[in-house]
């Protein structure tokens, strides 16, 4: 059997001569020792060119074996395609450990190659020409991608085709595999084909189950069973679980909830366990008697102060609270805190407002020492907010008290603690501003430094006023030029609202304009003008103008 060989000189120039091999479906390249595998078949078929002769030989080879696979096509013979598979198929066969290229070209073996594997498939033109020569064709365990290489079935004469442990996917070319009529091995397990009906072919019953296994092809029965009793029990148990967790939340996370589902001005003592990082002493600002004062951060990172009410209350209690509550955060006034919600837990109750940076009153007016002009100016916020609340919600109560009025941070005086339902009168509430304005007026607190407290205060103010008026005005205030005399008038007005006697008390109509006629006494020289008098030690009060 006559054997042409295809050989490449230092020109790198090819005889038509020496190009056919009768056994192939066309000739392989064979290269002289010196120059085996020395370039790549990229290399190759870059640098090689067919020779001049070229065509002619193609033809002359089919006349000599018209079945050689090039010799059956319509069109016109692409003899560039064909030459560039001679060169192709020479590598192949010396990658696939062919014992002997020059004669015969039985087996592709591209097992566990997965670097030269893919560049060998992606040669279309050569599987077009396939030769008639190959039985075998192994291209398993690569983790090769993408669909079934249905370029390879143009060898339809292969007796065995291995597409094993790959990560194939799509659909398999039933038709174009029936084609196969030599084949008696096929191998397409360990990939992720889609599920067909192989039964139903003729062709794959030729086969049996161990050319499929885990290939997506057929159906895992024990996996589907598998499957079957993990939803028919899984299933309810995750939405039992998830059933579960969505109470949870709901009952004590809402925040984590769309807004859209969340109970408004509602927190949970989970959230505020969250907010203050667990009741941590680094967040705790104040504390008094059942009352505990926290900063927190809630989860839209807002800063909120919190009040916590540690004492235990009935249900009845609980709902009174409530019901308070629900009130509170439909306030609205500049000098007002802005209350933005309540829990009512049955451990504990609290309510949320928002977090000012600035101090409360008392901590201004004993480490700022402000002037006269300054406190008078927080008094009328304080006056603003009681009016508002006169005028709009009668029934609600309010603390006066200098270490429950906070400062916003531009200084606006903000009322923070308030009491619902206590019947509190209007007498009172005016009393009570009375206090807060002396002791804006004195920085004295009367229940800690007066042992009878309020009523004691009262007594040792009017021991005093009018004619050693400067003797309870605050020291620090007294160097200030008339500021005294300016201070003294606000002791009369705190003297008369402190006077719970109603024919002598001045009402939430009067008082702003006594106020107001306060503030311009700030704005000008001292003047005997205007006087709001107090009577002597124990004779009551009243009001003088004198024009």
């Amino acid at each position: 059997m006559p054997t042409i060989f295809l050989k490449m000189r230092s020109s790198i120039s090819i005889s038509s001569s020496t190009f056919l091999l009768p056994l192939f479906f066309f000739s392989l390249v064979s290269i002289s020792p010196s120059l085996i595998l020395s370039a790549s078949v990229v290399e190759d078929l870059n640098n090689l060119h067919p020779p001049p002769d070229f065509n002619s030989t193609i033809i002359k080879n089919c006349l000599n074996i018209p079945s050689l696979r090039y010799c059956n096509y319509s069109s016109p013979l692409d003899l560039i395609e064909i030459f560039k598979s001679t060169i192709v198929a020479s590598h192949l066969c010396n990658e696939s450990t062919n014992p002997n290229c020059v004669e015969t070209f039985p087996k592709i073996d591209l097992h566990s190659r997965p670097k030269i594997a893919p560049l060998y498939l992606s040669f279309t033109f050569f599987w077009k020409y396939c030769p008639l020569t190959i039985l075998s064709i192994n291209i398993s365990n690569n983790s090769l991608n993408g669909g079934f290489p249905s370029h390879v079935l143009h060898c339809s004469q292969i007796q065995s085709l291995d597409l094993s442990h790959n990560k194939l996917s799509g659909d398999v070319p039933v038709q174009s595999l029936s084609q196969l009529t030599n084949i008696s091995l096929l191998n397409l397990s360990y990939n992720h084909f889609s599920e067909s009906k192989i039964s139903d072919s003729h062709f794959f019953r030729r086969f049996n189950s161990s050319s499929f296994l885990h290939s997506g092809l057929v159906p895992d029965r024990r996996g589907f069973k598998i499957k079957v009793i993990v939803f028919l029990f899984g299933f309810p148990m995750f939405v039992i679980l998830m059933v579960g967790c969505l109470g949870w939340i709901c009952l004590n996370r809402p925040d984590f909830l769309p807004a859209v589902l969340r109970r408004k001005y509602k927190f949970t003592p989970a959230m505020l366990k969250a907010a203050t990082g667990g009741f941590s002493a680094n967040n705790l600002v104040g504390k008094s008697e059942g009352v505990d004062i926290y900063r927190g951060s809630v989860r839209d990172g807002s800063q909120v102060r919190i009040e916590i009410y540690r004492d235990e209350v009935s249900g009845e209690g609980r709902r009174r609270f409530t019901g308070e509550c629900e009130i509170l955060v439909q306030l609205r006034h500049k000098n007002i805190v802005k209350v933005v919600g309540w829990c009512d837990n049955r451990r504990l109750r609290a309510i949320v407002t928002e977090w000012t940076d600035g101090q409360n009153v008392e901590m201004w007016v004993v480490g700022s020492a402000p002037p006269w002009k300054q406190r008078l100016k927080i008094l009328m916020g304080v006056l603003e907010a009681m009016r508002y609340l006169h005028e709009q919600w009668p029934h609600v109560g309010y603390d006066l008290r200098t270490c429950s009025i906070l400062l916003s941070n531009n200084r606006q005086p903000l009322i923070s603690r308030f009491r619902i339902g206590d019947q509190i009168s209007n007498t009172r509430k005016i009393y009570k501003f009375g206090i807060l304005v002396m002791e804006m007026v004195t920085n004295k607190r009367p229940r800690e430094e007066f042992e009878r407290g309020e009523e004691e205060f009262i007594e040792w103010i009017r021991m005093h006023y009018p004619e050693n008026a400067h003797m309870v005005v605050d020291e620090r205030m007294r160097k200030k030029g008339n500021t005294v005399d300016q201070a003294t008038q606000g002791i009369g007005l705190g003297l008369m609202c402190s006077d719970l006697s109603r024919e002598r008390q001045p009402t939430f109509d009067v008082i702003p304009s006594m106020m107001s006629k306060l503030s311009d006494l700030c704005r000008v020289p001292s003047s005997p003008d205007y006087k709001i008098s107090h009577g002597g030690k124990g004779q009551g009060h009243g009001r003088n103008q004198s024009r």
